[in-house]
């Protein structure tokens, strides 16, 4: 009778789905697409590192602020989850939790304005470090979200559409802000004012989902447990083979970033560049990022997540050795950003996707949360470690060792990790 019960559930669940799929559909692409726009400028890999290397002068200070963000994205996932799983409902919180991340943006902006000298970098380093720990808490959030209202063989063509539509406005505005904000320094201080516009965006992107988004009741929900408790299950969650190793090839992945904010320091060491170059650098990153965008998501749909994942890490080891060999020619620096844009895009969607298939629908949240902060820990020490390694080696070392980091997730993914869709079949 139970099972009877619940089978009439998902039953009127997917029915749900499908009757609401054009709304649903419409507010997470205009979602994603206003929140890709705005915080892809943000956490691109030049604006933000030449602004903090511009106030320090040091490559450990844009480390540790780039630390500090993603430490912050490692503390809150699993909490976040915890006050995820048992609810029937979500949106609310991660309206609240959205608002409060696009707040620390703002608040990095108004500090350039405002503050000068230690103050205003302690000002920026806090609300780096709220805004990593926000963010975080909203993958979770949203991630349920999605998985609650759109069919698994519609999330990489979503995800495809609104990466290029978002990137493509991103691209637009990177380089005018580059040269027209940056470069003149608008308003007193060119920086803000991009991120300010970064702020504005993203907010209309959270009202968008917040009026279109209808969200039903899951035919299944956890109970309510309390936090100790539930951390006293994830031995059992780890002893999953295909989602611990996912979890390795995760964080081997990440602890590659560590090299990330500094490619842009690196090309500065090699060739000038003034704000215009830097919005074009940027504009190369994030067109990037949008055109591939479509093509991983596509792929990804057809054929799995894990065959997306394994190209991006190819593709990402190829571009860092270009930009290695470019010894300051224009076009070299260009195409290697430009391939890095792709890899982190077809890496961001792989990952994002794959974690939401590996296990049942009432372990989602917790599964996102536990991948998250793994991937926290270790993108928290990277930056840090990327600005030591960079001061005392030099940026050959740096970008070598990331590659070692790459070339073990490949292995592991290789060797380990097997497409869940077919696994499914």
């Amino acid at each position: 009778m139970q099972s009877a019960d619940i089978a009439a559930r998902e039953a009127a669940h997917e029915a749900f789905v499908w009757a609401n799929l054009k709304r649903n559909y419409l507010g997470h692409y205009l979602h994603g697409m206003m929140g890709m726009t705005g915080f892809r400028m943000f956490n691109a890999p030049t604006f933000l590192p030449a602004y903090l290397h511009e106030l320090s002068g040091s490559n450990a200070i844009v480390g540790l602020g780039l630390g500090l963000q993603q430490l912050g994205g490692a503390l809150s996932p699993i909490v976040g989850a915890a006050f995820v799983e048992h609810r029937p409902r979500v949106m609310p919180m991660a309206m609240w939790i959205g608002g409060l991340a696009r707040l620390a943006v703002l608040g990095v902006a108004l500090a350039g304005w405002f503050l000068f000298g230690q103050a205003q970098i302690a000002a920026i380093m806090v609300c780096l470090f709220l805004f990593g720990f926000l963010m975080a808490i909203q993958r979770v959030a949203f991630a349920v979200l999605m998985s609650k209202v759109i069919p698994i063989r519609r999330r990489g063509r979503l995800q495809a559409w609104r990466n290029a539509t978002g990137g493509v406005i991103a691209a637009g505005v990177a380089y005018l802000a580059g040269r027209f904000f940056i470069e003149p320094n608008l308003l007193g201080n060119g920086y803000s004012t991009t991120f300010l516009l970064t702020f504005v965006i993203t907010s209309f992107g959270l009202s968008a989902i917040r009026l279109l988004m209808i969200e039903p009741d899951p035919p299944t929900i956890r109970p309510r447990m309390k936090l100790g408790a539930r951390l006293r299950e994830f031995p059992a969650m780890l002893a999953e083979a295909r989602f611990r190793d996912f979890l390795i090839v995760s964080m081997l992945s990440v602890a590659a970033r560590m090299a990330l904010p500094f490619y842009v320091i690196f090309a500065s060491s090699t060739m000038e560049l003034t704000g215009g170059a830097l919005g074009l650098l940027t504009v190369a990153f994030l067109a990037a990022d949008t055109i591939s965008g479509l093509a991983w998501g596509y792929l990804g749909d057809h054929s799995g997540f894990r065959r997306t994942l394994l190209i991006a890490l190819g593709l990402w080891i190829a571009c860092t050795l270009l930009l290695m060999g470019s010894s300051g020619q224009v076009w070299m620096v260009f195409l290697a950003f430009a391939g890095l844009g792709a890899s982190q895009a077809g890496y961001t969607m792989s990952v994002q996707t794959l974690v939401l298939e590996l296990g049942s629908r009432n372990e989602m949240a917790m599964r996102v949360g536990v991948a998250a902060t793994a991937e926290g820990i270790m993108a928290a020490l990277g930056p840090l470690a990327g600005g030591l390694i960079s001061v005392a080696f030099g940026y050959n070392v740096l970008f070598s060792l990331s590659i070692a980091c790459l070339t073990a997730a490949l292995a592991v993914l290789i060797l380990k990790v097997k497409e869940p869709r077919r696994r499914e079949a």
